[in-house]
């Protein structure tokens, strides 16, 4: 009952002889009237009116002699009355505002009213604060708010009946599957024959029935909506497509462009087409055909489906007409016909992150888009949105811009920002509400995944700390090199090109380091009658044809990748003759640039003239696939990709990488050097170049070597000294570098140790390979392709061998693979189980999962192992971080469920935890003993890593050193980095210090109620609706509604379920002596409350039972039991308590406080929920408690249908201000229900 405000309660006088509290409690404070004190937050008053009521309902008798205060009122503006109250009852004294008792001890420590926090009171500071341990666990474990379900659920269609069952068991996330599509309105043209010949199972046919129904709406900007297919790999995403243009040539649309990743796919388009019986599309390849008009006379394709790489969307003529502008031209205008952005997650780089710029593909999907607006567009791709800002292109779903809650991309990724997981979670399902969106996965029953460690030997950890001092000692030759120089330069490029170098040596370690674990996991798969795929990202084709360019094709043994990256380095960078520098000779070339001879690599007289191979791979454009891993790579390092891999499509020309960063970059945003013709970033010069064109630019080496060339007689004397000092120091340390017995190439040592090429097939993007000459003395370069099998086919070749089990391992890299099947098919000869082993994890979530859908797709016999490894060197997990990372925010997205992807949450380490966590190893690093400490700032500082906050890294100094070291300081990226470059020892010791910090934060968070769980399953013994669901919005676009769910929960346990629970542990002989019932120690309110605890599944950990709110979703450690809890000898007596705490909590309602309640009040939003959003965040951003501040995602189900509703928790106390606050129409609200109170 709520007290009037407008009533003032006049409080009688007590002397202090009567009440002895009261003259302490006022002397205490040297205060005359309680009016003196300061106010309390809002929020502290709502916490503790919140026990108290707690204390209410679970004592009840306790709480009569208050009866008769019940309304008394809260002063409006927290004004106190004079004195303290008392009663009959209780000489203790109370608050004078609310009669909370007030327990005051003997001394003076300060404390306030546990309800309203208005009194201060001071009670002893040496004496045992009483605590009420129940409502602190009962918090705890409902900020919790509940446990983890089931992920995935068995899928089939809700709403349509048409066509045959899959061929392969489907599954989707239990949060998607409790959100229902719109009704399907929409009648195929081609439905009777996709009955009669089932060329399409029932769930591709609710894609073609969704999609279509999709297209004949348009959103509120005018354009026509589009579609999300995000059916994950090996679903039969391209039979599906191939069914909608079917579809659509029935309905007159005979034009359609499919864009993809690769030419190749091009095939898999016809046979997709073939088997929709639609033989009559033709489908041309558009980087086969010229740039003229496409329907003109000479080339003649009137109709059909063109097929177009991403790449040769961007490309263009040396005329400067482009692709572009040839399919806008072909499709005309008012085209209406279908574009298949197919794998659309290739455009994900169209708003990147800070100081990155848009890929060229991102701006052609848009560009495409925005030409032909009346199109009808599918995306497609089970990885389109791998990070909230990764959906910038998906423009035709009609998220964001005009009509809804957002104005522009910007403000719905922010948002998304600020609603956590929970927010990413309810993207996928409102869409799908909506009717824009499906996505369904194969199951993963049967496939199994393992994360294995492969532990460094004794040789290679001796290597390994090699390779350490080496860098360290390059370091400080690098130094001295540059304080010799006459002109101190911005060295911070340079330092960049060191550390980037660095990483790169480190991570090619790390991979040579797994390889006997590779070798050794092969040879035993195979012995099991198994075969087996080898995923790795990086060829190290690179390093390869440097070696050969300077050694000749015909060497010793296989190149060593790091050993070739260190010398590059110190050969191309080491400073030696920047105080000689030569006037390079300058040549004339055809289009009138002068530029300077470049230093040739000749081979030695001993090698003959066909042992000089050119570098045709270097000499090639790179892909537009490389540009995207730049992306990825860039933003993860302290400097860039290495880019080693090559699969250029033919139109391609636009890219160029820049030889600052490395990056690959489109030509027109970088500069060329009017000399050597070299390509840099406007950023990467120093100083930047903004905000203006040149027409002649020289780079650094070039305005040395030209402008800045030295008069003769300069520096007579100090140079020669400088110079000899720095050749000397370069001559020492490619000495060092040459000497280290470094691990080979990984891909080459794979293949060598596994029997050679003719044992393992390769199916990667590089054009040439060292194989082991027959004669066993040392190894010949030459080319992948032979007389039989042409350089664009060797891969399918290569493909073909394994899948009819001539070669059993076959090893795979992105750029060769993409879209390739090596499931284990019931169509193919080798139907051995598959084990896909990851030797390099990806640098993104989504190529991750693509890789992995290399070897689980439809129609297979049995599902793969998946074996995931990794070093046990802490550094490397940082390679994992990334991936984990994204893996859980593309499962949040794309599939509803962060934990939909194979698990990796145990490697997230870049979050704000990680942040924390790493300011307090930097901290605590000191703390440690003395030997540690002394050898972790020396191991960190020879890594740039100083604990000193006047020192910036090495390539910083002065003012931008001071203002980077806040940010340095909670870099994880940084430290994970630059740890490799530290011996193993002290690595994994600081790698444990901060994974410690980091399981502490989480930890501590989870308590507190702020851990960001993303959707939480809502337990309790009974679960029921409760009256009619209220609908308070309606799209009428495409018929969803948004519904209010009020459900009662009863969450507690019987003495009869309790003892049962505790009788089948012991019997099952899984219990332990500390089995039982436990009574607190300490007294609350006059009783002792009882708790039911059993081991559970981790040592030393106990589930807990209480007779309210049922089993607890945290353990405790025994420490802690035994600590809170004394074990009840009796249960007679744990009976006894057990039901009085049962059965008072019953007559709880628990709608205007839960806490600790047996039932329970819970209100869910159901249904769409985005176009309400700024109404709901404007509503809980005002809530009091802080956990009611977030978005919550729940999933609930009922327990006498089990009708399970997923949406969005609404508090209690907001239910009524969130109704008020959908009920104010606004722009972006299509309709919107008024609600009678």
């Amino acid at each position: 009952m709520k007290r009037p405000a407008n009533k003032k309660t006049v409080f009688p006088a007590h002397s202090s002889s009567t009440f002895p509290y009261q003259q302490r409690l006022f002397n205490s404070l040297g205060l005359n009237t309680l009016t003196q004190l300061p106010p309390s937050p809002p929020s502290v008053l709502r916490a503790r009116a919140a026990v108290l009521r707690l204390q209410q309902k679970l004592f009840p008798r306790r709480q009569q002699h208050r009866k008769d205060a019940t309304n008394l009122p809260r002063h409006p503006n927290r004004q106190m009355p004079g004195v303290l109250s008392t009663n009959q009852y209780d000489d203790r004294p109370r608050c004078p505002c609310c009669m909370a008792l007030i327990n005051i001890l003997p001394n003076n420590v300060s404390n306030r009213c546990p309800n309203c926090c208005f009194v201060q009171l001071d009670v002893n500071a040496h004496g045992e604060e009483e605590v009420n341990e129940l409502v602190k666990e009962v918090e705890q474990d409902e900020a919790d708010g509940g446990m983890p379900g089931e992920t995935f659920t068995d899928y089939r269609p809700s709403k349509l009946s048409i066509g045959p069952p899959h061929p392969d068991p489907i599954v989707e996330t239990s949060s998607l599957s409790a959100v229902q599509p719109p009704e399907p309105t929409y009648v195929p043209k081609i439905k009777d024959e996709l009955e009669y010949f089932k060329t399409l199972s029932c769930l591709q046919i609710e894609t073609v029935v969704y999609a279509s129904q999709r297209h004949l709406q348009h959103i509120p900007n005018g354009t026509r909506a589009g579609f999300f297919i995000g059916d994950g790999a090996g679903v039969g995403k391209g039979r599906t497509v191939a069914g909608l243009i079917w579809e659509n040539w029935n309905n007159g649309r005979k034009k359609a462009l499919w864009i993809s990743i690769g030419s190749d796919l091009k095939f898999d388009a016809r046979r997709d087409l073939d088997d929709m019986g639609a033989s009559c599309i033709d489908v041309h390849a558009l980087n086969k055909l010229p740039y003229t008009k496409l329907d003109s006379e000479t080339v003649g394709v009137r109709d059909g489906v063109i097929f177009s790489t991403y790449s040769s969307l961007i490309a263009s003529s040396s005329k400067g007409r482009s692709r572009m502008q040839q399919l806008v031209q072909w499709c005309g205008p008012g085209f209406d016909g279908l574009i298949i952005f197919d794998e659309c997650h290739k455009a994900k780089n169209l708003v990147p992150e800070k100081n990155m710029k848009p890929t060229k593909t991102g701006k052609a999907v848009l560009d495409i888009q925005d030409q032909l607006p009346e199109a009808r567009v599918i995306y497609c791709s089970a990885t389109g949105a791998s990070e909230p800002r990764n959906m910038a292109y998906m423009v035709r779903l009609g998220l964001w811009g005009d009509g809804t809650d957002f104005r522009d991309f910007n403000d719905f990724l922010g948002a998304l920002d600020k609603g956590g997981v929970g927010a990413l979670e309810l993207v996928a399902m409102d869409m799908k509400a909506r009717g824009m969106y499906l996505c369904r996965t194969l199951s993963y029953k049967g496939a199994e995944f393992e994360i294995i460690e492969a532990t460094l030997d004794d040789k290679m950890t001796d290597v390994y700390k090699k390779a350490t001092e080496v860098w360290v000692d390059l370091r400080k030759k690098l130094k001295s090199a540059i304080d010799l120089l006459p002109e101190k330069p911005n060295t911070r490029v340079l330092w960049r090109l060191y550390w980037a170098t660095h990483q790169r040596f480190f991570r090619h370690l790390c991979m040579s380091a797994k390889v006997p674990a590779v070798v050794r996991l092969v040879k035993q798969a195979v012995m099991e009658d198994k075969c087996v795929v080898i995923g790795l990202q990086c060829t190290g084709e690179a390093r390869t044809e440097d070696a050969v360019s300077k050694y000749g094709s015909e060497l010793d043994d296989f190149i060593c990748g790091p050993r070739e990256l260190m010398l590059k380095f110190v050969e191309d960078y080491f400073p030696d003759d920047y105080s000689f520098p030569k006037k390079p000779e300058v040549l004339q070339v055809d289009n009138g640039v002068k530029r300077p001879r470049r230093k040739r690599h000749l081979a030695g007289p001993d090698v003959s003239a066909k042992s000089r191979v050119r570098k045709v791979a270097k000499l090639e454009p790179p892909s537009d696939a490389e540009s995207d891993e730049a992306y990825e790579i860039a933003r993860d390092s302290d400097y860039g990709p290495e880019g080693d891999e090559s699969a250029a499509d033919s139109d391609y020309e636009a890219f160029q990488k820049c030889e600052i960063c490395s990056t690959q970059e489109e030509k027109e945003n970088l500069l060329q050097c009017s000399f050597c013709g070299k390509y840099a970033h406007q950023t990467c010069v120093v100083p930047p170049i903004r905000d203006f064109i040149l027409e002649e630019w020289a780079c650094n080496l070039c305005k040395d070597k030209t402008v800045n060339y030295p008069p003769p007689g300069t520096n007579k004397i100090k140079l020669p000294k400088s110079y000899d000092t720095a050749i000397e120091s370069k001559k020492q340390i490619l000495e060092t570098i040459r000497a280290l017995d470094l691990p080979n190439n990984p891909l080459d040592d794979i293949i060598d140790q596994l029997g050679g090429h003719d044992i393992v097939a390769e199916i990667t993007g590089r054009k040439g390979m060292l194989v082991r000459d027959p004669s066993g003395m040392g190894v010949v370069y030459q080319t992948r392709n032979t007389k039989d099998v042409t350089a664009e086919m060797v891969n399918m070749h290569e493909k073909m061998l394994f899948m009819e089990g001539k070669k059993l391992v076959a090893i795979i890299s992105e750029a060769g693979s993409a879209g390739v099947s090596l499931q284990a098919d019931k169509r193919v000869r080798n139907q051995k189980r598959r084990v896909h082993i990851t030797l390099e994890l990806p640098w993104s979530a989504d190529r991750a999962i693509q890789q992995f859908g290399r070897t689980h797709r439809s129609n297979q016999i049995s599902a793969p192992e998946y074996r995931l490894l990794f070093s046990n060197l802490g550094g490397e997990r940082r390679f994992a971080s990334s991936v984990a990372k994204r893996l859980e925010s593309l499962g949040a997205l794309t599939q509803g469920d962060r934990r939909a992807g194979p698990s990796l949450s145990a490697y997230n380490y870049e979050n704000d935890y990680g942040k924390r966590a790493l300011e307090n190893l930097y901290k605590g690093i000191m703390e440690q003993d003395p030997d540690f400490s002394k050898q972790a700032t020396s191991a960190l500082d020879s890594v740039g890593i100083s604990m000193d906050a006047n020192h910036g890294d090495d390539e910083d100094s002065g003012w931008y050193a001071s203002s980077k070291k806040k940010k340095a300081n909670n870099d994880v990226r940084r430290f994970l980095n630059r740890i490799l470059g530290i011996v193993p020892e002290i690595q994994n010791r600081l790698f444990e210090l901060f994974v410690n910090n980091l399981d502490l934060l989480v930890q501590k968070a989870r308590i507190e109620g702020s851990l960001d769980r993303g959707i939480v399953h809502l337990k309790a013994n009974v679960i029921e609706l409760q009256g009619t669901p209220k609908t308070v919005y309606v799209d009428q676009m495409c018929g969803a509604s948004t519904v209010l769910f009020t459900f009662i929960f009863d969450r507690g346990v019987s003495w009869e379920l309790a003892n049962t629970m505790l009788k089948e542990k012991q019997k099952a002989e899984f219990g332990s002596s500390g089995d039982g019932f436990y009574k607190s120690n300490s007294e609350f309110m006059g009783k002792r409350h009882v708790i039911l605890a059993f081991e559970s599944s981790a040592s030393a950990m106990y589930k807990i039972v209480r007779p309210t709110t049922g089993e607890s979703p945290r353990d405790m450690h025994l420490a802690e039991l035994t600590k809170k809890y004394s074990k009840v000898s009796s249960l007679e007596a744990a009976q006894i308590s057990w039901e009085h705490e049962y059965e008072v909590s019953s007559k709880q309602n628990g709608k205007s406080c839960s806490v600790g309640s047996r039932l329970q009040e819970v209100n869910v939003l159901g249904g769409v929920i985005l176009p309400l959003w700024g109404k709901i965040q404007t509503v809980l951003s005002k809530q009091v408690r802080l956990i009611h501040r977030r978005l919550r995602i729940v999933c609930v189900e009922t327990t006498s249908d089990n009708r399970r509703i997923v949406g969005l928790l609404v508090p209690n106390a907001a239910v009524t201000a969130v109704l008020e606050g959908l009920s104010t129409p606004s722009v972006g609200l299509t309709q919107v229900i008024e609600l009678d109170d």
